[in-house]
């Protein structure tokens, strides 16, 4: 699966603020924003339901901790 590069907080923030950009653009920039996120978080998800109990134990989280955080849907924080 290929990926965009991530864009910054400050190029988000930068197209967020700017006046000039028709209300078309920004609902789409607002859009892809929005979509990276939850793709993200999906992936970071998935990853997570696969990690050992020792890796899990290097990041402070417990198995039950991250099969519940595994388990969530994508757009729920």
């Amino acid at each position: 699966m290929l990926r965009a590069a991530p864009m910054t907080t400050d190029a988000l923030a930068v197209l967020n603020t700017a006046r000039s950009l028709p209300l078309l653009a920004v609902i789409s920039v607002k859009f892809a924003a929005t979509v990276t996120k939850w793709a993200t978080r999906r992936q970071t998800r998935l990853s997570l339901e696969h990690l050992e109990a020792w890796q899990l134990d290097d990041l402070g989280i417990t198995p039950d901790a991250a099969r519940t955080e595994a388990q969530k849907v994508f757009w729920k924080a």
